[in-house]
C-alpha cells in the first residue's frame, strides 16, 4: 500500500495539473464558447425526466366547456378506492343518489392496458377586476379555476392520446346516458361586472307529446321533424352547417309554449337553458353564454317581443302601441343560427 505521503504528492501534482489546465483553458478559449461548451455538456449528460404531464382545464379558453375535463370528472369517480382520503359529496333534492367527485388536490391511480396513469385534480383562486369600474376595483370577483393533471411514462403518449382519452369520453357518454337526468338551466348574474353563469336544476316537468293538448297530426309531425333532426347528423357536416334546429312559438299566456317544449325536452332528453335577453349587453354576452351551454340541449329565448325594441313597441306619439305580428320577429331568427357549434334546438317565443 501506498505511503500517505506518496499519495499526498499524487493529489497535489494532479491539483497543480489542473488549475494550470484550466488557467491556459481561460487565455485561450473565449467566455462565449466556454460557456457554449458548458451547456451542450450538461444537456447530454444530465438526467432525463421519463414522465409526461399532460394539463386539462376545465374551460377552453376560458369560455367554453371542456368536454374531456367533464368526461374525465365522470370517469374518475367510477375509479375511487378506499385509499382516496378526501371526497366531494352532493346530492339535491330531487336527485336518487349522492354524486362523489374528487376533492381539490386529491390524487388517483389508473391503469389502462396495463400501464398506469396518475391523475390529480388542482383548484386555484385569483382575484379579478375591472379597471373602468370603481365598484369591481373595490370588491375584486375571486374566480377558481380547475384542471386535472395526467401523469404518465412519455414512451406512451400516443396510446394515451390516440385510446386512452378517446376511451374516457365513450365512458362518459355511456354513462350519461344510462343515468341522465334533465336539467334547466337559468342565468346567474351575480359574478361581478360583465360576469355571466349557468345555474342548473332538475327538470322535472311532466309535459310529454302523450299528455299534450294538441292535434294528433300537428304532433306526429313536430315529433318526425325532432326525429329527422337527429338523425341528420353527417348531413349537417357535409353541407358544413351547425347541427342546429329552430322554431318559433307564439301565442297568448296560457297557450301551451312552455308545456311544448318540455315535452320536446323530456322525448329528445335534452336540457333546457332559459334565456333572458334583457341580462345582456354586448354581443360578446350571448357569445360567451351560448359557447358555455352543452351538446343536447334546448335554448329557450321567452318574451322576445319584451326584451328587444321593436317597431310595434315604441311609444312617444300617444297612440296606443299595436299588436307585434309574426313578422316583426322574423328579423331576430338569425339568432337561432349564431355561429357556434354546437347540438341544440334554439326556440323563441312571445306572447301576442
Amino acid at each position: 500500500m501506498a505511503s500517505p505521503s506518496s499519495i499526498f504528492s499524487v493529489y497535489a501534482s494532479m491539483t497543480a495539473s489542473i488549475m494550470l489546465l484550466r488557467s491556459v483553458t481561460n487565455d485561450l478559449i473565449p467566455q462565449p464558447f466556454r460557456g457554449y461548451l458548458t451547456n451542450a455538456f450538461r444537456y447530454f449528460f444530465k438526467a432525463r425526466c421519463k414522465v409526461l404531464t399532460l394539463t386539462i382545464e376545465e374551460y377552453c379558453s376560458g369560455i367554453a366547456r371542456n368536454h374531456v375535463y367533464d368526461a374525465a370528472e365522470v370517469y374518475l369517480s367510477t375509479k375511487i378506492t378506499p385509499e382516496n382520503e378526501r371526497l366531494n359529496i352532493s346530492k339535491s333534492p330531487k336527485e336518487k343518489k349522492l354524486t362523489i367527485r374528487l376533492e381539490k388536490g386529491e390524487e388517483l391511480v389508473d391503469w389502462f392496458n396495463g400501464i398506469k396513469l396518475n391523475w390529480k385534480l388542482i383548484c386555484s383562486e385569483s382575484e379579478k377586476s375591472n379597471s373602468s369600474n370603481d365598484h369591481s376595483r373595490n370588491n375584486p370577483t375571486r374566480t377558481e379555476k380547475k384542471y386535472f393533471e395526467l401523469s404518465f411514462e412519455k414512451k406512451h403518449k400516443e396510446m394515451v392520446l390516440g385510446s386512452y382519452l378517446p376511451f374516457i369520453l365513450e365512458k362518459d357518454k355511456e354513462m350519461k346516458d344510462e343515468e341522465r337526468v334533465l336539467k334547466m338551466h337559468t342565468l346567474n348574474t351575480s359574478y361581478g361586472y360583465g360576469g355571466f353563469k349557468w345555474d342548473s336544476i332538475n327538470l322535472d316537468h311532466p309535459s310529454t307529446f302523450e299528455t299534450l293538448a294538441l292535434e294528433a297530426e300537428q304532433k306526429s309531425a313536430i315529433m318526425e321533424d325532432l326525429n329527422r333532426f337527429v338523425r341528420r347528423r353527417e348531413y349537417y357536416r357535409k353541407v358544413g352547417r351547425a347541427w342546429k334546429r329552430g322554431y318559433l312559438l307564439y301565442g297568448p299566456p296560457g297557450t301551451g309554449k312552455s308545456s311544448l317544449i318540455a315535452a320536446m325536452a323530456n322525448y329528445l332528453k335534452f336540457d333546457i337553458y332559459d334565456l333572458q335577453l334583457d341580462n345582456l349587453v354586448t354581443d360578446s354576452d350571448l357569445r360567451k353564454l351560448l359557447l358555455a351551454t352543452a351538446n343536447r340541449s334546448i335554448l329557450v329565448i321567452e318574451d322576445i317581443d319584451c326584451s328587444v325594441d321593436l317597431p310595434g313597441r315604441r311609444h312617444g306619439d300617444g297612440r296606443k302601441q299595436p299588436d307585434v305580428q309574426v313578422g316583426d320577429l322574423l328579423m331576430y331568427l338569425p339568432l337561432l343560427f349564431y355561429p357556434i357549434s354546437t347540438y341544440l334546438i334554439a326556440i323563441i317565443c312571445y306572447a301576442c
